[in-house]
């Protein structure tokens, strides 16, 4: 089968989208450009705030659905682009034909390869839904959180994030923890004082040696960086207070409760979690879609970054054209060749 008309539509809406910014939270337009793609496809998309999704045609609700997924938002561009982050550009290269632009690859071509085929077939199944989801980037409540509880019952989802469309079954979660180590201040030509730096170091050394043992197989170790770190008022005073941000990638071992739990018991310094939602994630290699997959030649394996499957309670993969290594970093792109196979792999595992 040719899929030479659906990758140029693909193409074409997405150079339309990387020329509308949709920096988290500020997806509006974006939405509107899915939005009313869907209705001139004959689609009736149904939206709450910047997230817009459709069902098959003739959608049974006495059935549980395949969900569809891929985020809207961007992160704000990097500095070093070459290109105009908001200014799609194809250009021909030694591996092919590739569209550079912000949110090329992370993730313009999941989002638009997963909605040619979802027009493809919407008619000839009824248990399909596409949705075009905001705010992923900053995991934030209005995105697919506030969605799911509108949605039928899910079976099964698909997210197109850039996996080089091999089957990401498992991923890491993700736990921001902001800690606060005391001192006591004095003058720094005297030997008075507590220095808060010095308490934070200790604290910092431990992060970073990592003791924890449990390793999974397909996603390693716990892995825990401190990522921010700020004290001290001006050079002649000792410093009562240093703040720091540990991020922390967890895997399916611990729970990010349990993480957090075994922080304070070992660190000195105060310590707050952000958010203990966004644990890790995976789904059965036994799982029918995955066995579909490893039949082609494809290979399972484990993300070590985030995304909404963190917040989806039903089974998902990640699976989707480019690569995460492109993603956040200046002259993004996608390769047309990609979003091709991608229609066609999604095609055929769909059928």
């Amino acid at each position: 089968m040719d899929f030479t008309k659906e990758t140029n539509e693909a193409v074409e809406l997405l150079k339309r989208l990387i020329a509308t910014p949709s920096v988290s939270r500020e997806e509006k337009a974006a939405a509107d450009i899915i939005e009313e793609y869907l209705k001139e496809n004959g689609c009736n998309p149904e939206r709450t705030g910047n997230n817009v999704w459709a069902k098959s045609k003739n959608f049974d609700v006495s059935k549980p659905a395949i969900l569809l997924n891929a985020h809207i938002d961007t992160v704000k561009p990097v500095s070093g682009w070459q290109h105009d982050p908001f200014t799609p550009e194809l250009e021909t290269t030694g591996d092919g034909e590739r569209i550079y632009g912000l949110g090329s690859n992370d993730c313009g071509g999941g989002l638009m390869s997963l909605l040619q085929v979802f027009l493809m077939l919407r008619e000839s199944r009824n248990d399909l839904i596409y949705l075009a989801s905001c705010e992923e980037e900053v995991s934030g409540k209005g995105g697919i959180e506030s969605v799911i509880p509108q949605l039928p019952e899910i079976e099964f989802a698909i997210v197109g994030e850039p996996t080089g469309m091999q089957p990401a079954i498992a991923e890491k979660g993700l736990m921001v923890v902001d800690a606060v180590a005391k001192g006591q201040s004095g003058h720094a030509a005297r030997n008075e004082g507590v220095n808060a730096i010095y308490e934070a170091m200790d604290d910092i050394r431990l992060i970073q040696e990592n003791h924890l043992r449990k390793e999974s197989a397909l996603l390693g170790v716990v892995k825990m960086t401190v990522t921010m770190i700020s004290a001290g008022t001006q050079h002649n005073v000792i410093p009562d207070e240093c703040r720091f941000t540990i991020d922390i990638r967890s895997n399916e071992c611990y729970t990010n409760e349990e993480l957090f739990g075994m922080l304070q018991k070992h660190l000195k310094s105060e310590l707050t979690a952000r958010s203990f939602r966004l644990n890790s994630s995976s789904i059965s290699a036994d799982h029918p879609f995955v066995k579909k997959c490893i039949e082609r030649g494809m290979v399972p394996f484990g993300s070590p970054t985030l995304s909404d499957q963190a917040l989806m309670p039903f089974p998902s993969l990640k699976l989707g054209p480019g690569e995460s290594s492109r993603s956040h970093s200046a002259d993004e792109y996608i390769l047309v060749s990609e979003i091709a196979d991608a229609i066609k792999c999604y095609y055929e595992l769909l059928m």
